[in-house]
């Protein structure tokens, strides 16, 4: 449907957001408003992104059915202008933002499936926890039950009974209000209803003292799951303080400070030793060693000079460069790479829909489980009321999913940032869960398994053709390409002093060579076989092409119409790290192939030094089938360069494209390696591997404290205090154990 002149993507960044269900809570609420549509929120970057036609509701009515919900929400800078290409500026989660005032009397809260949250101020942001509303809330809360207890203590039973039902009272009444409000809206099964239910259940069977204990711990839980899910949200915001907030801009001579995100395409920044680069750019004068470790996870410092690609975030170390800007500060590396893990929480992975739909009814089921142990006992077999009653209690306030909704996203969220900082890209869970799965991995060969910068070995030229006459002509055709082949060749070109031919018209033949006119005639740059085919190739040549390619060599044949002008041979080095790399996969039970267009003979000799098995000669169709033939037999990931290999890419079960920060890698592909290491292909897999672990370690978490509390609570061995440190706990565990996949190395094996 083509989209009306007036509509327009819209981002907020939204706070106050502790476990999943508020997510679903805030997007229920708002998709219900005319001329919305397109709503996405993601709970760990705090996003919220949806579509307005200009006809229904207005930005204002956005923020304040958010705010009814009371949840804080601040518009991203230039979202009124972004479309939904999402070319202009888009905020970095460490964004400062003015929430403004929220009266918590007027906005009552929400409902659903989850908790209720007062509104998250931003000032609260970087306090310590008691400094925060929460924390004055678990304060006041322990400040009442102390005071009970001490009431107590001092005078009589009866007394003491009195101050526990005011403490209960007090500390109950906001969560009530915004259970009535909840309710009102239509959700009736929320945390704060179960709590409310609950602590005046627990007042009416005599329970006082052991509701105003429920009513602090469940205080305290909201505390801790905020504490939690901040820690979660650290890693992505650690990303965008990787940039300098300032640069030392040059102009007219002078040499001024000033703010980093103003830096515009074409300006000449001063970057010191020391320093971190303020913006993508490209070095005009000096050299140095640049650590790129923050933004690529490149361990060792590498040389950079004049002409050579820097990243905003990555440390000058040793001399001063004058550097020219490239990018703007909204679309540089770590920019790309922050709207990346941000946008990656969207691609929810199969285990996570599932839990979404299981939770959905486990809650209604659970109240009504709960109904049935208060009302069965007492009817059908003469039990005590007041027991089974507060058993009953008990089994409502082990009913919310909380911990279980979270346990996926958390791990997801922590798993993306930890790549993230090695230079290891998933876009989203879908893609974790697959890479996780894996039985093969299939790489292309050039620019992948190979170093991609192929040199001039071998100019064979044909009788009465000099190898100067064989070069401008090969040249004259391979003009304008960026193809690895056809920049040996026109490198070479330049080395011996040789003016490429003009040309005219230059078409590529997939997976065959190029042609173009050449003067007054077309002349080809083709792959042996193609030229054997058409005529182009001398028969004198046939062997000696054949003993290059078995050297490992790649030849490609030159010729015009009916006349051969001879072999061009060049020679493309395997990456370092490549044989490594392959064992690793191997020994993590994963199959390797390299799937090349080059000629099998030294696609075998390049494949046989790496220890794996290769299909060579292929047209980019024929390596679209070996991939879904793979695909039949297990999951299958696909290694290239996000450019040549866009199809292939797209068909594999993960698609990942190999490439330092550029925009093809970052943004094609299911996946990008950021660092130009085949090493770093085991090391993804692995941290897939590890996530889908840590999730499943979650969901057992989950499931397993709900499923013990719930039979010591019908049994009447825990109490209400008891299940709701079941409740709170687990989703506290669950977040935290999600945490360690920070700390995790998936370069170390074992």
């Amino acid at each position: 449907m083509k989209e009306s002149p007036m509509q327009a993507t819209r981002e907020w960044k939204v706070t106050g957001m502790d476990c999943a269900s508020c997510t679903t809570k805030v997007q229920r609420a708002i998709e219900r408003l005319p001329g919305v549509s397109d709503v996405r929120i993601a709970l760990m970057s705090e996003r919220l992104s949806l579509q307005l036609d200009g006809t229904g509701a207005t930005a204002e009515d956005i923020e304040g059915a958010v705010r009814k919900l009371g949840y804080g929400i601040s518009s991203a800078p230039g979202a009124a202008a972004r479309t939904a290409a999402r070319t202009a500026h888009e905020h970095g989660p460490d964004c400062d933002h003015d929430h403004g005032s929220h009266d918590h009397d007027k906005d009552p809260g929400h409902g659903a499936a989850g908790h209720v949250h007062s509104h998250d101020d931003p000032a609260d942001r970087g306090k310590s926890w008691y400094q925060t509303g929460k924390g004055r809330l678990v304060i006041l809360t322990a400040v009442l039950l102390g005071l009970a207890w001490a009431v107590e203590l001092l005078t009589s039973s009866n007394v003491g009974y009195a101050a526990f039902v005011v403490a209960c009272l007090i500390g109950v009444a906001p969560i009530a209000r915004r259970a009535w409000a909840a309710l009102r809206m239509g959700q009736p099964f929320t945390i704060e209803s179960l709590m409310a239910v609950a602590a005046v259940g627990a007042l009416l069977i005599g329970a006082a003292e052991e509701a105003a204990l429920v009513v602090f711990l469940f205080a305290v839980g909201e505390v801790l799951e905020g504490v939690a899910a901040g820690k979660a949200r650290d890693g992505i915001r650690a990303l965008a303080n990787l940039v300098p907030k300032t640069a030392l801009l040059e102009e007219n001579g002078q040499t001024r400070e000033v703010p980093a995100e103003t830096l515009r395409i074409g300006q000449t920044v001063l970057v010191r030793p020391g320093d971190r680069i303020p913006a993508d750019g490209e070095i005009i004068e000096g050299t140095s060693g640049v650590d790129e470790s923050p933004v690529t996870g490149e361990s060792m410092p590498q040389t950079r000079g004049p002409g050579d690609a820097v990243f905003a975030g990555a440390i000058n170390t040793e001399a001063a460069l004058r550097v020219q800007v490239t990018k703007e500060a909204a679309d540089n590396t770590i920019s790309r790479i922050i709207r990346l893990v941000e946008e990656a929480e969207e691609a929810r992975a199969p285990t996570e829909r599932f839990i979404d739909r299981f939770s959905r009814w486990y809650m209604p089921a659970i109240v009504a489980l709960a109904l049935l142990v208060i009302v069965v006992p007492p009817l059908a077999f003469g039990a005590e009321w007041g027991t089974w009653i507060y058993r009953g209690l008990a089994l409502l306030l082990i009913g919310c999913p909380c911990a279980l909704v979270i346990s996926v996203p958390a791990s997801i969220a922590s798993s993306l940032s930890a790549g993230a900082r090695r230079g290891l890209l998933m876009k989203g869970g879908a893609v974790i869960e697959a890479a996780a799965g894996l039985k093969h991995v299939a790489f292309d060969k050039t620019g992948t398994l190979t170093h991609g910068r192929p040199v001039v070995t071998d100019l064979v030229a044909a009788e009465g053709v000099t190898e100067a006459a064989l070069v401008e002509v090969a040249a004259g055709v391979e003009t304008g390409s960026s193809h690895p082949l056809a920049l040996a060749i026109l490198n070479r070109a330049e080395a011996d002093g040789i003016r490429p031919l003009p040309a005219r018209d230059s078409r590529a033949l997939a997976g065959k060579g190029v042609e173009a006119m050449v003067g007054d005639s077309l002349a080809w740059v083709a792959s042996p076989r193609y030229a054997s085919e058409n005529g182009g190739m001398a028969e004198a040549h046939r062997d000696r092409a054949a003993r290059l390619e078995a050297e490992g060599k790649t030849v490609v044949v030159v010729y015009r119409e009916n006349r051969p002008l001879g072999l061009i041979a060049m020679r493309d080095e395997p990456r370092g790290d490549a044989v490594e790399a392959v064992a690793q996969l191997r020994a993590m039970g994963l199959s390797p192939v390299m799937l090349t267009g080059d000629n099998a003979r030294t696609a075998k000799a390049i494949a046989g030094g790496l220890g794996m098995e290769v299909r060579a000669e292929m047209l980019p169709e024929d390596k679209l089938v070996a991939i879904r033939d793979m695909s039949g037999q297990g999951g299958v990931m696909m290694i290239g360069d996000g450019i040549n290999d866009a199809p292939a890419l797209k068909q594999a079960d993960v698609g990942a494209a190999m490439g330092s920060g550029t925009d093809v890698a970052l943004e094609t592909a299911d996946a990008a390696i950021l660092r130009d290491r085949v090493a770093d292909v085991p090391s993804l897999i692995r941290l897939a591997r590890q996530t889908m672990g840590n999730i499943r370690q979650n969901v057992t978490i989950a499931l397993g404290l709900k499923a013990v509390f719930l039979v010591t609570s019908v049994l009447g061995i825990t109490g209400l205090w008891i299940a709701i440190l079941a409740d709170t706990g687990a989703t506290v565990l669950v977040t935290l154990n999600a945490l360690r996949l920070l700390g995790f190395d998936p370069e170390r094996q074992g």
